[in-house]
């Protein structure tokens, strides 16, 4: 069973854990350099960030969401917990919050774009570089109902 909770200071070193792992199963086409600088950047925030985390029937961190203002800024899952249904069950919480929900994704992680693209949401735009100006093309999405 999968509840979502609001992340608590003690889920900070798990998120950052989730995130690596995502990372490394999904981000190979980022350049070394830029996954350790990336990897500098989220350990600085992101443990003392307000995540939606989907837990375990033990409480046990299992992926999370960061939405900034009803656009999705972050969905990373446990790869030990891909295709489980977690990370949908994510997307549909913050659908319920923010029903026109955006979120971006890298170009070049084709799954995680049909994963989108399967929950519902559309092609909105497309920009060449990422928010750090680095060839890292992203998709714009929005979900529309």
């Amino acid at each position: 069973m999968i509840t979502i909770r609001s992340s608590r200071p003690s889920d900070g070193e798990r998120a950052v854990e989730i995130w690596r792992g995502a990372v490394d199963a999904t981000h190979d086409f980022l350049s070394p350099q830029d996954r350790l600088a990336i990897d500098e950047t989220v350990c600085g925030f992101l443990p003392q960030a307000p995540l939606w985390l989907a837990v375990d029937a033990n409480d046990y961190p299992l992926a999370f969401m960061l939405i900034d203002n009803g656009h999705m800024e972050a969905l990373f899952v446990d790869p030990a917990c891909r295709g489980t249904g977690v990370g949908a069950a994510l997307v549909r919480h913050g659908l319920a919050l923010h029903p026109k929900m955006t979120t971006d994704v890298n170009e070049q992680n084709a799954q995680a774009v049909g994963f989108y693209e399967k929950m519902g949401f559309r092609r909105t735009g497309r920009s060449p570089l990422d928010g750090q100006g680095k060839p890292y093309p992203l998709i714009h999405l929005e979900y529309l109902t």
